[in-house]
């Protein structure tokens, strides 16, 4: 709990951090030296910091009162702690919580005491919103990396949707999992770009996802999730990876960063956001493997690949070389992995993946003859070329996993 909110009440409660930074605030401001009591009349913020812990007797009149005070030399001089000056006191609703006090000549104070009183109860309750909002940012991160951590085993369900309606969120609506990972950009990025703070991000990232049932939050450094609620035109293929698309530009526009993206299929609950989220993961550590020049995934384009990667790796090792034998030896190969790829996704369709390509179908044919003759097998062949298809993203997993591009 925050210890400047008060727990039953809810309004903000005057910590002497707090009281010691408005006293100080103010005391530029106006010039005047100025003292922040609590309802004990105990001094907790003070410009003359010898004062603080001290009691200020004239207070506790105006605690008593709620009414300001003054005190000239003489009347100061008869109590104890108080110096010439007014005192007033500090109101949160109809509660008197503490007071505020000016000191100097009382005639020449009197002006500036209910500006003063005012604007301490301002700052106070500006001091107390935001910590509010931080307490909120906080209990939404805590949210995000239940649904990231969650083990059916070990959490209850039920409890993390009972935070979700606390976050003013349906439970049951489907939501996918949006997992962003940013970095400043370029190698040469200055160092403001690195000290991006995560709510200057998450303000452009909920500009983008601005549903009233989508949540966004930090899992780690430099590591966002949005849990965007699949519903309306959101449920169209693609529409999800044209916004990740929109907030990459947003984000290195205005904040100089860089990154990827991975969007997972809606799931309902706290188990189906879970999914959703994990499917996330494995299209963004698979993704830029499998397509390197993108910077969005979904975990739909990547289902084939998420499954060659749950194999144990001996086991895809031993596949990829039964099946590709002698051709990740040859000095060509990525040129021919890509061929066999570009085979399979263009449909074995010579015209079509020869435009894929980007090369002459005569190209295309002969690379596809070398490809049968280094290996063996019937390249036109649809059953051995998805083989071959298979065995070459497998390869893919397996290079970028020893370089240690995939974690």
């Amino acid at each position: 709990m925050d210890p400047s909110i008060d727990p039953m009440s809810g309004r903000p409660v005057l910590t002497p951090e707090l009281a010691q930074e408005i006293a100080q605030d103010i005391g530029r401001i106006t010039g005047f030296n100025v003292l922040i009591t609590d309802p004990a009349a105990v001094v907790i913020g003070c410009g003359d910091l010898e004062r603080v812990g001290t009691v200020h007797e004239a207070s506790l009149e105006v605690v008593r009162t709620g009414r300001p005070a003054t005190h000239t030399a003489e009347q100061a001089g008869r109590m104890r702690g108080v110096r010439p000056g007014m005192s007033l006191p500090i109101t949160v609703g109809e509660e008197v919580i503490g007071t505020v006090c000016l000191t100097g000549v009382p005639a020449e104070v009197h002006r500036f005491g209910l500006v003063v009183r005012r604007q301490t109860e301002i700052l106070l309750e500006e001091a107390a919103l935001l910590r509010s909002r931080l307490l909120h940012e906080r209990a939404v991160d805590d949210f995000v990396r239940d649904i990231a951590l969650y083990d059916p085993e070990v959490v209850d369900a039920g409890a993390v949707e009972a935070r979700a309606v606390e976050l003013g969120l349906a439970p049951g609506l489907a939501r996918a999992a949006v997992l962003m990972e940013m970095n400043p950009a370029g190698e040469g990025a200055d160092e403001g770009a690195a000290a991006v703070s995560r709510i200057t991000v998450l303000r452009t990232v909920r500009e983008v996802f601005r549903d009233r049932q989508d949540v966004a939050g930090v899992q780690a450094a430099g590591r966002y999730v949005v849990l965007a609620a699949a519903h309306g035109e959101r449920t169209a293929p693609g529409r999800l990876a044209d916004a990740c698309g929109h907030l990459l530009s947003l984000l290195y526009d205005r904040h100089g960063l860089d990154g990827r993206m991975a969007v997972g299929e809606p799931g309902a609950g706290t188990a189906g956001m879970h999914h959703s989220y994990r499917d996330a993961a494995t299209a963004l550590r698979t993704g830029p493997a499998v397509f390197p020049g993108d910077r969005v995934f979904t975990a739909a384009d990547l289902r084939i690949p998420h499954l060659l990667g749950a194999a144990p790796r001996q086991a895809r090792a031993r596949f990829a070389d039964a099946v590709l034998g002698k051709l990740p030896g040859q000095p060509d190969w990525p040129t021919l992995r890509e061929t066999l790829i570009g085979w399979a996704e263009g449909g074995f369709h010579l015209v079509r993946v020869a435009e894929r390509l980007h090369i002459h179908r005569n190209t295309l044919l002969y690379r596809l003859e070398k490809i049968g003759k280094l290996s063996g097998r019937q390249v036109r062949e649809p059953g051995q070329a998805i083989e071959m298809y298979l065995a070459c993203l497998t390869d893919i997993l397996q290079e970028t996993t020893t370089q240690g591009k995939v974690r």
